[in-house]
């Protein structure tokens, strides 16, 4: 409201001073009455173009270009309107009056405007003089720094935040400046520059590193600091940066190898113009899949999840994004075969993404006939509904940790995963598994539980040091599983080459040095292995192995085939039995298929 006081101020003004002078040299008096109207009629005029560009709405004192732009684009109209007024009423105008009363008041609006800007720097500058600033080393000088600190010099960050300097390891750079601010090194010197200048706070500037760089720069600095980055270009470009938009470290660096991109292109010929549904698709990976979904322009996404909020607040996300794209939230509960029959008779999918389960390990070993109802009738349900509705393509999400189960979760997903890929016929539906292992940053997944211990003060825990896992990013996971319903034939159990296993240990023990602390600092501690765990999890058994890699680092397996009516009838007999007998004989079963295939393998 400032801002908008202030032009009304010089508005006024510039018109008295411009009806003073006229007079003076036209010997013409206005009446009192006509000079009031056409100072409201400016001012009216002004006020709603203003407004139709957002800038009523603004509330920081910072006057940039693209307000310079605004403010005259205003000026033009007000001074038509005012033109137009004075021509309607008939009355004496002087031609050079409306030069005079455009010049006069954008002259006195923007000089108000910087006046005020001005006061409040010298106000903000002050009152930092009692605070002290965080003070900032930014890691690179390209573009992006050089867009940040344009940022960093606005009076709000001042006083906030002190750049003491920049290194880049371009030695040719060093000793030189960027807006004032001086090179100081390369990443090497950063442990030294950080004890000499009392450094607080490391900003990386450099939104297309690579993984590889990444690493070399956190080895260089020794992460004795928190370490944070910056918006991507993109955000940068669109004037986005924030210094309060400065995010943690990427969760894909807690890999120790290049995050996994796959080639799109037979992808986007099978996706184009048509319908798509993905179940779960308020959860972690169900949302990734939606995002992802888009880049490829199908005709229609269903959003189908339990869970009115999750949806809503993904289907409200996609929105601002989907363009051209239908998108229809679907409440209904996979457990609900007749529910999920009409929805797709009514849609008729191209591609259906199965991605609703109940995941968590611990939580299932208490819930067992739950996680029975849920992930198998469930999944039976929505590939039945599926098949029965003419779907052209259906993709299951698996886990690895249906291999040879010890967990109530994993044994619903390995049975999940014999229903769904018994269904294939023919000439009709293509089924097909996606399997991968933990997917990092994942509702309920370690990264999360470990972020919490490190706001917290430690410690972190880890239920055995020597328990290892895959890991993989959701958007890692979004795109193996959109990808494996382009490749799938029939029966095939789709894998990621995840590289090596890490050690929960060693994933805790980056975590906390990516979050600038030491071990000394924010302990790990074991806290024993929870119900349902073990210590490896593997991706295909023995039977299950195809040596046929069927696309860059996506590998084949294949299951024998359940007969759906016997496992049916287990399933039945068994969920009449106590939750605790449930459990045991689900796992069993489980257990026993695999051992099955490997004794077929022989």
């Amino acid at each position: 409201m400032i801002n908008i006081s202030l032009d009304a101020v010089g508005i006024i003004i510039a018109h008295l001073l411009t009806f003073i002078y006229l007079a003076q040299i036209s010997n013409v008096t206005l009446a009192n009455t006509f000079r009031l109207q056409r100072i409201l009629v400016f001012m009216a005029v002004y006020l709603v173009v203003m407004g139709l560009q957002g800038f009523t709405k603004k509330r920081d004192t910072q006057f940039t270009i693209k307000d310079v732009f605004k403010v005259v684009l205003a000026m033009v109209a007000a001074t038509a309107g005012e033109l137009l007024f004075v021509l309607l009423t008939g009355a004496y105008h002087h031609m050079a009056s409306l030069v005079l009363f455009f010049g006069m008041t954008l002259l006195l609006t923007l000089g108000l405007r910087v006046l005020n800007q001005k006061i409040h720097e010298t106000l903000l500058t002050r009152d930092s003089e009692i605070s002290e600033p965080t003070r900032l080393l930014v890691i690179g000088s390209g573009n992006a720094a050089e867009m940040l600190l344009a940022e960093m010099n606005k009076p709000n960050n001042k006083k906030k935040y002190h750049i003491c300097g920049l290194v880049d390891d371009d030695r040719q750079l060093h000793g030189g400046t960027i807006l004032g601010y001086s090179i100081l090194g390369t990443t090497r010197d950063i442990p030294h520059l950080i004890d000499q200048h009392n450094i607080q706070r490391l900003i990386l500037a450099i939104p297309s590193l690579t993984d590889l760089d990444y690493h070399r720069i956190l080895e260089n600095t020794g992460q004795k600091i928190p370490l944070a980055t910056i918006p991507s270009m993109d955000e940068l470009a669109n004037g986005a940066l924030n210094v309060a938009k400065f995010r943690p470290v990427p969760i894909q660096e807690l890999l120790d190898r290049p995050e996994i991109e796959l080639d799109t292109t037979a992808t986007e010929e099978l996706l184009f113009g048509k319908t798509v549904l993905v179940t779960g698709a308020g959860g972690s990976i169900g949302s990734e899949i939606c995002r992802t979904l888009l880049k490829f322009k199908p005709k229609r996404l269903l959003l189908l999840g339990h869970g009115e909020n999750s949806i809503y607040l993904i289907h409200q996300e996609l929105l601002k994004t989907c363009g051209d794209i239908e998108l229809i939230p679907v409440i209904a509960d996979v457990q609900d075969k007749k529910r999920l029959l009409e929805i797709m008779f009514q849609y008729k999918p191209t591609v259906v993404y199965h991605a609703a389960a109940h995941k968590h390990v611990p939580m299932m070993e208490y819930n067992p006939k739950e996680a029975v109802k849920n992930n198998i009738y469930g999944t039976r349900n929505v590939a039945e509904a599926a098949k029965q509705t003419n779907v052209e393509r259906f993709v299951m999400l698996s886990t690895d940790k249906a291999v040879r189960p010890t967990n109530i979760m994993g044994a619903t997903k390995r049975i999940c995963e014999m229903l769904v890929t018994s269904l294939n016929e023919p000439g009709k539906t293509k089924f097909c598994v996606v399997r991968f292992g933990n997917v990092l940053g994942s509702r309920g997944s370690v990264v999360p539980l470990f972020t919490k211990q490190i706001q917290a003060g430690g410690p972190l825990t880890v239920t055995d040091f020597r328990m290892v896992r895959y890991f993989m990013t959701i958007p890692e996971a979004s795109r193996l599983v959109i990808h494996a319903g382009t490749l799938a034939k029939g029966g095939e159990i789709f894998v990621l080459d995840m590289g090596d296993p890490v050690k929960i240990y060693d994933l805790a023990q980056r975590m906390i040095k990516l979050s600038g602390y030491s071990t000394d600092e924010i302990k790990i501690i074991e806290s024993g292995i929870r119900p349902g765990e073990k210590l490896y999890e593997e991706f295909l058994i023995d039977k299950e192995r195809v040596s046929k890699q069927v696309f860059d680092k996506i590998f084949l397996g294949k299951i024998t085939h359940a007969n759906p009516d016997e496992v049916l009838n287990f399933l039945n007999v068994v969920m009449s039995s106590d939750e605790t007998t449930v459990k045991e004989k689900i796992i069993d079963y489980a257990v026993k298929s695999a051992a099955f295939q490997d004794r077929q393998s022989v």
